[in-house]
């Protein structure tokens, strides 16, 4: 049967229930969309070649679109697809072929300035977990990697509608296919039938599968900032007579910053702006424009965006204000120009963008409203803020630092950190990354790019703790703890600042000096009550003194300097922390040099401060180590701290991060046993019957977690006594009456459990006891249970949050959890290492890991079912909330007294499993 023969079957009716979207609404008078079309499906995705393409269900709409693909194929293309000499597509075909009904038969469609450049669908068989899959890629698009972005898409909705496998025929000669297939990284298995390859793909995800979407969406999405980031002409939208028009701000820096490439000046008021012809519109300017800053009123904004798509601009820069973070009007037009953008593939710096800098010699572009430019340096940055970022830059200066890149995201609609990241990876020229957030838009792709970033390269982030949405970005609000943010940036080995003060602390620390092999310090001073603080300030951060602090003599000479650095240097320390004061009997200068050059040839961090002294940052460069291997006119500079805290404060986090930098991140791990298409149709049967959602019932909660190999200790409800009593004989003694009420059980004192019941009086005083404590409470419901071994009650708990998705935390059950807070977070999918640090990063940590004599729990038993659980949140979004508690953990095991689980209609997740900009 050939592909034609499979495919060309009649569409079945259009599903109905909880795996149904809703209608969206469509403002730009196009067919009505199919009431079940899945929206969340949609995406926005950078090709191989930094090329931007649209990815979204077909649509019965897409008939002409489909036709046109087909009728620009070859026949060697035609006959690859079909094992057929299909010349045109009949109109029964195309039917066919554009009405699936996105559960059975799903298609998508890739689309490049609205035309179709690539078709990939999949088909269910008979046994509803596999599917056959087929693709079909334009001629014109060959080698941008469309097979395998439609490759990962389907393989996320398969997982999604159950199905973990997929099968397709193969013509021998058709190796492109075959490599989209063999490259994924999946299990392939493949062999030979009739002349045909028979493939089998695994959709399970694998180390291997994972590395590879992370490669492809690295490689595609840093070669797309080059492209931004690194222009060959760029048009100045804006400029006018008046100097301080901010057109011709950006206009005199990109000039007066010496830019290697073509500028066109565009404007309506004259036709040449300092010896530069102008243009009226972008679309008048005879060269190829790869850049536009745009500075122009807010209401005029959308015509310049329609009149760069017609000119194929690659991106855009939109310094003017009046959008989202306006009014109404602002979100629409807001809304609008990045629809514009994105259809014409433009990307979008902006709107209320500071501007971009690239110092790179062979680019040197200022394109900001800044008066200062950022000197060239190894120090790439990112803000959100115009005003925090002027204030940044400013301080960089002032410290001595140098910009690589510099980018002002504004209201970030499009380009973000996340698009920024990827190309630091790769940029030589960029050593360190500063950035400044005020909201994350999708915080899951930003945790997993930002660790292969902070492998290569220290990330400072500063980051308020309000969770609240700034006007005008596109991010949601989270509802979780903002513990759960920082515990994401440490996951992912980003060091974070409080200040962007701090921030540049930090960044001179690591753009001068190497990372720190360890946490122990040797403190260097002439003052002892200064070495007391500073000793104070580092054993409070986590560091410890290799000795006792060197002391320098009172009043002492450049000698004595040098003699301290060398005692101090002798202890082998991982740091070095130098803090003087007045009277010293050499001259400033010349101390500041004996420090700076007693550090010469030791591998080994040092910070300085010097109280009351003049400014010698001078002279610590001068002295500073020449690296030859850094670049030319690089030196290993001591960095000069405000006060010797500041220093500590730096040294603290740096050694914090260089040992996460080589510390062994373990790798993701799926336990075995996950029955994810179960679990699944457990959830949409519920959501069938309760499309809002709700608390699973006891049962139900049984056979979800049983599904990932979680046992749920049942609990028989009891309406009075001689239940309980009845209950008890069934399970066997000893027992526990407990109450399953959330708000009571496991909180000690209400009188909410009576333990080690052996017998039926027992049990029935028990039960009476407790049924007068909680006569006031509208529904204790008591239960009878199994008695469960001694240990220490612990809690584990996911949540989809509307930000982060899902968010699995830990804890120690009662007031450890419920009055202090001490709860670790981890955001899925995690690693082993992530589960052990789940449990080791909290505070009662030591009631797990043997206290006074108590024997350990079973640490690998606890850790398996945190990774469960959090395999759990990862797979199925519909899963609400999730709480285990108690869990008893002990020795010998863990078990699972009790469980609330709430379902609701999946949420559109940010990062879905599927390569997107978002």
């Amino acid at each position: 049967m050939t592909d034609v023969e499979r495919l060309l079957g009649d569409p079945p009716e259009p599903p109905t229930g909880p795996g149904a979207d809703p209608p969206k609404p469509d403002a730009h008078d196009a067919p009505p969309l199919p009431a079940n079309y899945p929206h969340r499906w949609e995406a926005d995705v950078v090709l191989r070649d930094g090329s931007l393409a649209q990815v979204r269900p077909i649509v019965p709409g897409d008939a002409d679109g489909l036709r046109a693909f087909h009728a620009g194929q070859s026949e060697e293309s035609i006959y690859l697809r079909f094992f057929a000499p299909l010349k045109e597509l009949s109109d029964k075909d195309v039917v066919r072929f554009t009405h699936v009904d996105y559960v059975d038969r799903v298609a998508l469609v890739v689309t490049m300035r609205d035309a179709i450049i690539g078709v990939g669908r999949y088909d269910r068989l008979a046994d509803a977990t596999t599917a056959e899959v087929a693709f079909n890629i334009s001629d014109h698009h060959q080698g941008k990697g469309i097979g395998s972005v439609l490759l990962e898409h389907l393989a996320a909705i398969a997982q999604e509608r159950g199905i973990d496998t997929f099968v397709a025929d193969v013509l021998p000669q058709n190796r492109k296919m075959m490599k989209v297939f063999t490259d994924a990284g999946y299990d392939v298995g493949h062999h030979f039938d009739d002349g045909i390859i028979a493939v089998r793909l695994s959709l399970q995800t694998t180390a291997r599968s994972a590395e590879v979407s992370l490669s492809r969406e690295h490689r595609a999405e840093a070669e797309n900032m080059a492209d931004v980031l690194a222009p060959r002409s760029v048009a100045v939208v804006g400029v006018s007579r008046r100097p301080d028009a901010l057109g011709s701000i950006v206009l005199d820096n990109i000039l007066d910053g010496g830019f290697t490439g073509q500028i066109y000046p565009v404007n309506c008021e004259t036709d040449q702006f300092r010896g530069l012809p102008s243009y009226e519109r972008v679309s008048d300017i005879a060269g190829a424009v790869d850049l536009a800053v745009i500075a122009v009123p807010a209401e005029a904004v959308l015509d310049v965006i329609a009149d760069c798509a017609a000119k194929n601009v690659t991106a855009v820069t939109v310094i003017s204000s009046g959008f989202a973070e306006s009014d109404d009007d602002g979100v629409r037009r807001q809304d609008e120009l990045l629809r514009r953008a994105r259809a014409a593939g433009m990307r979008v710096l902006g709107p209320l963008s500071f501007g971009l800098v690239n110092n790179h010699p062979d680019v040197q572009l200022n394109a900001t409203i800044s008066r200062r430019p950022p000197p060239r340096g190894g120090l790439g940055v990112m803000s959100q803020s115009g005003g925090l970022g002027v204030g940044l830059l400013t301080a960089i200066t002032r410290r001595g630092l140098g910009v690589s890149t510099f980018v002002s995201s504004g209201n970030r609609i499009d380009i973000s950190g996340n698009d920024l990241m990827q190309y630091w990876i790769d940029d030589d020229h960029t050593r360190v990354v500063g950035m400044y957030l005020e909201s994350v838009g999708n915080p899951r792709k930003y945790s997993r790019i930002a660790r292969q970033l902070a492998l290569r390269k220290p990330v400072i982030v500063v980051k308020s703790d309000a969770l609240a949405v700034p006007p005008g970005h596109r991010a949601r609000a989270p509802r979780i703890s903002p513990a759960a943010f920082d515990a994401l940036l440490q996951q992912a080995g980003v060091i974070r600042a409080h200040t962007i003060h701090q921030l540049v602390d930090i960044a001179e620390l690591v753009a001068h000096q190497p990372l720190p092999t360890g946490n122990q310090i040797v403190i260097v001073s002439n003052s002892d009550g200064l070495s007391q603080v500073i000793a104070d300030a580092a054993l409070s951060r986590g560091l410890v003194l290799a000795r006792n602090p060197v002391r320098v003599p009172a009043n002492a000479t450049a000698r004595d300097v040098q003699t301290a650095m060398d005692a101090a240097f002798a202890a082998a320390p991982d740091a070095v922390v130098v803090c003087l004061i007045p009277p010293l009997q050499s001259s400033d200068e010349t101390v500041a040099t004996t420090v700076a050059h007693a550090c010469w040839g030791h591998n080994i961090p040092c910070v300085a401060t010097f109280l009351g002294m003049r400014d010698v940052s001078e002279s610590l460069y001068r002295a500073g180590e020449p690296q030859p291997d850094m670049g030319p006119n690089l030196r290993r500079v001591i960095p000069l701290y405000q006060t010797a805290v500041d220093g500590v404060e730096a040294l603290a986090r740096v050694a914090k991060y260089a040992l996460w930098r080589e510390a062994d991140h373990g790798e993701h791990v799926r336990p075995r046993g996950l029955n994810r298409a179960g679990a699944q149709h457990l959830v949409d049967a519920v959501l069938q019957v309760d499309p809002a959602g709700r608390a699973l019932t006891s049962g139900e909660a049984h056979t979800l977690l049983a599904a990932y190999g979680i046992h749920l200790w049942p609990a028989t409800r009891a309406a009075n006594p001689e239940e309980a009593v009845a209950a008890a004989a069934q399970i066997g003694y000893p027992v526990v009456v407990r109450a399953l009420a959330d708000d009571l059980r496991s909180h000690p004192g209400s009188g909410a459990v009576h333990a080690d019941l052996h017998s039926d009086h027992a049990v029935r005083d028990a039960y009476i006891a407790m049924s007068t404590r909680l006569a006031d409470h509208p529904d204790p419901q008591l239960a009878v249970q199994r008695m469960a071994p001694p240990g220490v009650a612990t809690t584990l708990c996911s949540h989809e949050d509307p930000l982060f998705g899902p968010v699995v935390s830990f804890g120690i059950a009662g007031p450890a959890t419920d009055l202090l807070g001490d709860l670790s977070y981890r955001i899925p999918p995690l690693t082993d290492v992530d589960a052990r640090d789940l449990i080791d990063s909290l505070r009662a940590a030591p009631l797990l890991t043997g206290q006074r004599g108590r024997p350990p729990v079973d640490r690998a038993v606890v850790e398996d079912l945190i990774l469960r659980v959090a395999a759990l949140a990862d797979d199925l979004p519909e899963i609400a909330a999730l709480e285990l508690d108690p869990i008893i953990t002990h020795e010998t095991g863990a078990e699972v007294l009790g469980a609330h689980i709430d379902v609701a209609p999946a949420p559109a997740r940010r990062d879905a499993g599927r390569r997107a900009l978002t």
